[in-house]
């Protein structure tokens, strides 16, 4: 089975994440594509970690997956050592599912650093990586990787969940910009609201 395997904290999820896994799904040849959902960098400030639980960001990317065929929610990187490199998610995957193959989705902006990332070569190697494109970076793909990297055709979304929180502790509205069950869980457990959110 070809998984796509697309990376994030989620915190929270928004649509931008919801067409992206669309448009990978329907790009390729993937079987599926798992939401894998990270844990929160501790050197980061925009939110206190201590309010916004694991469970809280899982369930609402499990809101989000339900709804997308196909598609799944994984807290596998919660069990893994820190720092969550990719490359050891991807290693791990490897060893506990050989019958499957695993993709890396990102975006552009990740795509440009790529050869910064901990062992790329090992990535490319092992997996493919489908790239989907984020305003202001390039999309060129290098021919050299063209067997290994593939664009994936999907809209520009500047949509970020920085913008969500921000939003949401300001008091402004962030429907439409995450999914309606998305957002009544933030309401009804009062996530990202100005006493539990830290700006730098």
């Amino acid at each position: 089975m070809k998984i796509g395997i697309f990376g994030g904290t989620f915190n929270p999820i928004h649509i931008g994440h919801a067409i992206i896994a669309r448009c990978a799904l329907e790009h390729g040849d993937l079987d599926q594509l798992w939401f894998m959902v990270t844990p929160l960098n501790p050197f980061k400030k925009e939110v206190a970690p201590a309010h916004v639980t694991d469970r809280d960001r899982l369930l609402m990317t499990q809101m989000v997956a339900r709804r997308i065929p196909r598609c799944s929610t994984s807290a596998f990187e919660f069990d893994l050592p820190r720092p969550s490199y990719s490359v050891n998610t991807l290693r791990a995957l490897r060893e506990k599912f050989p019958q499957h193959e695993f993709s890396l989705i990102i975006g552009a902006d990740n795509w440009v650093a790529f050869d910064r990332w901990k062992d790329p070569d090992e990535i490319l190697q092992h997996h493919q990586v489908m790239v989907y494109p984020r305003l202001g970076f390039d999309m060129a793909l290098p021919p050299s990787r063209s067997s290994r990297v593939t664009a994936i055709d999907a809209p520009i979304i500047e949509i970020s969940s920085t913008l969500v929180r921000q939003r949401a502790a300001a008091g402004l509205d962030v429907s439409f910009l995450v999914p309606d069950d998305v957002l009544q869980y933030i309401e009804q457990n009062q996530l990202y609201q100005p006493s539990t959110l830290t700006t730098p």
